[in-house]
Parts: C-alpha cells; structure tokens; sequence
C-alpha cells in the first residue's frame, strides 16, 4: 500500500507541473517594453485575425495590403484568418489567452477588449508606442509614410480608450442610419421631416397597416407589410436610453439599465408589435430584404450595410423579380429630441496582442500602423458606408471625387452607399460611444435581450405588463450576472478575471487532481481502519 501511495504523490507532482505548463498564459505576460530600434536582420511571422462581410472586394483590399507591406518588410510575414463574425473573434481570443496563443493584431470592439485585458499584459498599451519619435505614429523611422496622431478624427481614436489608456487604434468608423422608403411615406400622405422622431416613424408604420378588402396591404397590395425594422435590438435600446438621457451603465461599469425609462420603451414597443408595426432582424429577418421587396418603410441597419439596401442595391439577397421600385432616403436614426440628435458610432478597431519577444510586438505594431494608410483606409471605405478614420484619408483628392460622384452607376458609386458615409461625416459630433468595461459586451447582449424577448412575447400574445416587465428584468439579470452579487465579476473592470469557461485542459486537469485526492483518503481511511482493526483483535 506503501508502494501505491507513492505512486499517488508521484502522480500529483507530475500533474502539478502539467498545471504550471498547460496554464502558463494565464500566469500573465512581462509588460511590453518597445525596443530601442527594429532588428529587420530576423524574419518574423505574425497573425492577424480579420472580419469581413463575406464581401470578396473587402478580402482582396486585406491581402494586397498584407502583399504591399511585406514589400516595404521584406522580413516580416503576415497570415491573415478572416471571420464572419465579431463574436467568433472574441470567443476564439478568450479561448486561446490562457495558453498565450492569441493572435499578433486583431480587429475587434473596445468591448472585446476590456474583456482581453483581464489577462494579465495580454493586450498591449499603446500610448507610448503612439509617442515613439521612431516607430510611433508618423515615426522617423517607420519605413512608410505613417499618419500622425493629430491625423486620427478624434472622436474615433477616444473610442480606443479604457480607463485613461489607449488599447487600439481605429481602423473603420461606422453608425446606424434609417432607410426610408420615401415613395410609400407621401403615398401615405406625410412629408419627410429633415430629421427622423420616432413619433413620426410610429405614426406612420401604424397608418401603413391599412388593408385592401381583399387582405392585403393597401400600400403596396402585396400580403406582407412590416413597416419599421431594426437590425441591432441592442444599439435601438441603447440609443433610445442616451437620446432619453437615461441610465445605461458608468464609466465604472455600475449596471442602471433596469429603470423606469427602460420599462416605458419596452411597454411603448410591445404595443407597436401587437399592432404589428414593428419587428427585428432576429425575429423577422434580414430589413434590407423587407425594404426592397417594398413590405417595410423603415429599416435601420449600418451605414456599413448600405449595399444591401434600396431598389437598385448591388448587393441583395432577394431576387430581382422581388424588387419593387422606390426612392431611398438615407437619414438618421428616429430622435426623441431632432434639436440634440444622438446616433451611435460604431465600427471595428485594431489591437496588438503581447507576445515574449518584443521585436515581434513591434513587427505587429508596425502593420497595424500600415492598416492606416490612405491605400488601405480609402480602398475599404469605398466597399461599404464606413469612412475612414483619418482626416488624411478623408481630405484626399481621391476620396473627395468619390465622394462627388454619388449616383454615377448602381456599383462603385452607389448613392445610397455613399449617401451612408456623409450622414456619418455630417455627424461625427453627434455620435456617443458606451462605456467599455470588463462585462459592457454583456450588458450589451442584455440590452438586446430585453427588445427581442418583449417582441416574441408580444407576438405570442403573451400580456406584457408592468408585472411581465419586473420578471424579465430578473431573468435577464440573471443569464448575464449582472446582478449585485456578481457585479464584482461582471462589472469591475480590470481587475476582474472572468476570462469566460475554463479550457478542456484544465477541466479534465482538475477532474484528475480531484480523483487523486480521493484515492488518497481512501488509503488513509482503509490503513485507519486496518490499524483499528488489529487493535480491537
């Protein structure tokens, strides 16, 4: 027995260093130190982990940037791995922390980020690097012509910011805007405002329900209507609380989003639902396809998506017999107050991942910095209704012709995409960002959880009352732990080490360890009772 016990201490020694192996990342990094220059004598190969809207001519622009950079660093190689999804990357990023095989640059949101940075120095800070007089931004010795940091629009760069550092750096900026079939609104009998309110869009969604005798819709005679759509059921409560100038969360990450103005708003759109003027991306489909198809006045999605929309849209998932003709109008989003608009500005950022060597940190910063040059910046504003971050970009004589020749052809110069991109430029100081803390992406999904489960509710005629309200407020607390006794882990920013499920290593690394203890107090027990047994005998 003597022979097995030790055996079993061998056992937890062995593991225990499996342990300290296997988790080694989550131990934390060395604080990133920039070297005093760049050792282009060694090849170095980074990752950078990208999204893309299943848009070929996006995924083209990342490779010839990828192609023209390593012509400028002959020594640095750069593997690109494109998602088509934000919270892919986030998932696989939080996965692969623990064992420090995270990528070198990736895009991302600062709400991703604040989770990252739980690990200890995974993200790199890049406020000296911005500074660096030789690899910093516009830097002496960077071997192409990098952007200054006054280039950077400054609203987008403050994006970057957590908790007075900067994590990233802008790469596209986007917002939401409102497309309106203009055509069926004076078909109504209403005139276009300058400025969208959401009385106005409630007013006539709910006048566009009129039906023939025979059943179908007057406006557009077809059996399906659904007037007002929105994409994001998080960005809508989330714009509908800052232009209420209601509480969502502080810059703390203190949780106010549970408040009477939220359960106003819900209340307000279960009725809009019931009547069946309103729906979402989630419950009824994509808007874009119900706006084209003429059986919706009022979509809201990304500027980012405005090839998808309209009747003449490039890009369409719709057949062409299904378009219906109609003039776009590009407008911001609904406003309680058209005197203060508020639109939320939204779009991806790079960060740089912290690695062991410092001169491969310094390659990754190097191309982030090259993702801001006019090449890149110009070519991928043009794919879609994003601007660029920079006022180089933005100044630029060719992005100033493109921008001037808005409705030449259905393609390249596609009005509605470019209408998109002013509506952003016209309001950049309009625009709000939400605080970033370690659990802000929950408190995000939260958001949408509220819209989505007061309109499938509804539409189960399920009573959606002050009662049904104070429920789902509980339930909802609960599936994202934003309630009091786990704001610690959701809301306490850096300091919290909530890095999501534990890997399958460790599960089955603890399961292990937990099986061996009790092999060892079960010889205990049975050499205790043995001894006890001789005694009595």
């Amino acid at each position: 027995m003597k022979k097995c016990l030790s055996i079993l201490l061998a056992c937890i020694m062995l593991l225990s260093l499996f342990s300290l192996s296997g988790c080694h990342g989550s131990r934390g990094m060395d604080e990133f130190v920039i070297p005093e220059e760049f050792d282009d004598s060694r090849s170095f190969e980074i990752t950078f982990w990208a999204k893309n809207d299943t848009n070929k001519t996006q995924t083209d622009i990342y490779h010839k940037a990828i192609s023209d950079f390593e012509k400028i660093y002959p020594n640095i190689k750069v593997n690109i791995r494109l998602y088509t999804d934000y919270s892919k990357i986030y998932n696989d990023v939080i996965t692969n922390i623990s064992t420090n095989t995270t990528p070198n640059v990736c895009i991302t949101y600062p709400d991703h980020i604040a989770t990252y940075m739980t690990g200890i120095n995974v993200v790199v800070p890049l406020d000296e690097l911005f500074e660096n007089e030789n690899y910093g931004l516009g830097g002496t010795r960077v071997a192409f012509d990098s952007v200054s940091r006054e280039e950077l629009i400054p609203e987008f760069l403050d994006e970057c910011m957590i908790s007075g550092t900067y994590y990233a750096i802008p790469y596209m900026r986007s917002t939401e805007a409102c497309y309106v079939n203009r055509t069926y609104v004076e078909k109504l009998g209403y005139t276009l405002p300058e400025t969208l309110t959401w009385d106005f869009v409630w007013e006539v969604s709910e006048a566009a329900l009129k039906k023939n005798a025979d059943g179908t819709f007057a406006i557009n005679g077809q059996n399906v209507m659904i007037p007002f759509i929105y994409k994001s059921s998080d960005n809508m409560m989330i714009t509908m609380l800052r232009q209420k100038d209601a509480p969502y969360s502080t810059d703390e990450g203190a949780i106010g989003i549970f408040n009477d103005t939220t359960s106003e708003l819900l209340l307000d759109i279960s009725g809009h639902t019931k009547s069946g003027a309103f729906s979402t991306f989630k419950v009824s489909g994509y808007p874009a396809n119900f706006l084209n198809a003429g059986q919706c006045i009022f979509a809201v999605d990304s500027t980012a998506g405005a090839t998808w929309m309209g009747s003449h849209a490039p890009l369409s998932d719709i057949s062409e017999d299904k378009f219906v003709e109609f003039e776009t109008e590009v407008m911001t989003v609904p406003q309680f107050d058209p005197a203060d608009p508020k639109m939320i500005s939204q779009g991806p950022s790079i960060c740089i991942f912290n690695k062991e060597d410092p001169q491969e940190v310094l390659a990754s910063w190097l191309f982030a910095q090259y993702m801001l040059t006019n090449d890149v910046q110009i070519a991928y504003s043009e794919t879609e209704g994003y601007v660029p971050v920079t006022s180089r970009a933005r100044d630029s004589a060719e992005y100033r012709d493109y921008i001037s020749r808005s409705g030449e052809d259905n393609g390249f110069h596609y009005d509605v995409k470019i209408k998109a991109s002013e509506l952003l430029t016209e309001n950049t100081e309009n625009t709000f960002v939400t605080p970033v803390f370690n659990g802000s992406a929950s408190l995000r999904e939260a958001a949408s959880q509220l819209v989505e489960s007061v309109v499938k509710s509804t539409r189960r005629r399920e009573a959606v009352n002050d009662e049904y309200i104070e429920k789902l407020y509980s339930n909802v607390t609960s599936l994202y732990r934003l309630d009091s006794s786990g704001a610690s882990a959701a809301v306490s920013g850096r300091d919290a080490k909530d890095l999501g499920p534990l890997p399958k290593e460790s599960v089955i690394l603890l399961s292990v360890l937990a099986g061996v203890w009790v092999l060892i107090g079960a010889y205990y027990i049975t050499e205790h009772v043995k001894k006890k047994t001789g005694q009595n005998s």
